[in-house]
């Protein structure tokens, strides 16, 4: 074959070449989020943190002075946990029976019953509990107080208040390792905190470099990272063995929760500015590889591990009343009604 014959053959073989190529990292990137659902929840309030139970095929979602409890499968209510002053967090113990809630303005946290959603016992913690979890190692409930900046240790097994953790500033969200150790953004300290849940006491405690006012956490076990979301359009990605941050990689503006997908190695960083940043944390460089369009105000989320989806909060705002010296930054109404969750899911 001579080169005028050959040249077509030579042309079609390099563009299929490269078609294959295209082709190959395309399946091999992560793919596409998309909000797919939104789930009409309505009632009046705002809302704070959402957990998901995979196991139950439910998520609980804060919502002013309530609990939603939404089937995930349905996006219907399933029940309501009522009573509360202003609800912020929910924590699950590890044997599916039961639930805490923190009442912020109650000062309390609330024992419930996971299979009949009925209120047990009210539980006396710091100045408004806020961030909430459950350390497995030691059966602990923990709640971190916002307002006396400390750390409020319950034991799941008597209900009663086992100690009281003094800590350097106002803490916000908290995970655990499930090797005995919790952890917690300090959003007046920029830092991160690392308790020992035995021992009931502070360990170490790490500036977050690049980091302001660090609100919502996220943890990857595997591969001993901690996600720290921050204003400034940053996240912190901290090693938590040694302490250090390693990445300070770009997210929307007004975070408040962040999500990992341990499956897909993702973390998530749910914005108030309406998206959500999506993160490939395989890598040593932690790049932000996808801004999803969400809602405005859809500042917090959370990750259902069971069915890869991310949940998030949001609901239309009335006009934002003017500042006063009192309420320098008021913040806009919620609109009767209007609230809602929004289903993010891969495509």
């Amino acid at each position: 074959m001579n080169l005028k014959q050959s040249f077509p053959v030579l042309v079609a073989t390099a563009c299929l070449a490269v078609l294959t190529t295209a082709m190959a990292s395309a399946q091999a990137a992560p793919g596409s989020f998309e909000v797919v659902d939104h789930w009409k929840i309505g009632g009046e309030g705002g809302w704070d943190y959402l957990l998901a139970d995979p196991s139950a095929h439910v998520v609980y979602v804060t919502h002013g002075p309530r609990v939603e409890i939404i089937d995930t499968k349905t996006g219907k209510p399933v029940g309501a946990l009522t009573g509360f002053k202003s609800t912020h967090g929910v924590a699950l113990d590890e044997t599916g029976k039961f639930g805490y809630v923190s009442d912020g303005a109650g000062n309390a946290v609330w024992v419930f019953d996971r299979h009949s959603f009925q209120m047990g016992a009210s539980i006396t913690a710091g100045t408004n509990p806020d961030g909430i979890t459950f350390e497995p190692m030691t059966r602990t409930v923990w709640a971190f107080n916002g307002r006396s900046n400390d750390a409020t240790v319950i034991d799941a097994d008597s209900q009663k208040v086992v100690a009281t953790i003094k800590l350097s500033g106002k803490p916000e969200f908290p995970t655990v390792d499930g090797k005995g150790n919790v952890y917690v953004n300090i959003e007046t300290k920029n830092s991160i905190v690392k308790l020992d849940a035995k021992g009931k006491s502070v360990v170490a405690e790490w500036p977050l470099a690049g980091c302001e006012s660090p609100s919502g956490m996220a943890i990857d076990t595997a591969g001993h990272r901690l996600f720290s979301v921050c204003d400034g359009k940053k996240m912190a990605v901290t090693d938590y063995m040694s302490g250090k941050v390693i990445a300070n990689p770009a997210i929307g503006d007004s975070p408040d929760a962040a999500g990992f997908d341990a499956k897909r190695g993702l973390a998530f960083s749910s914005n108030g500015d309406g998206t959500l940043t999506v993160i490939d944390a395989k890598g040593a460089d932690y790049k932000t590889v996808q801004t999803v369009v969400t809602q405005k105000g859809a500042r917090t989320m959370a990750f259902d591990s069971g069915n890869g989806r991310i949940y998030l909060v949001t609901a239309e705002m009335g006009p934002r009343p003017a500042a006063t010296d009192a309420v320098p930054r008021p913040r806009p109404p919620v609109l009767p009604g209007s609230f809602q969750i929004l289903v993010v899911e891969r495509k």
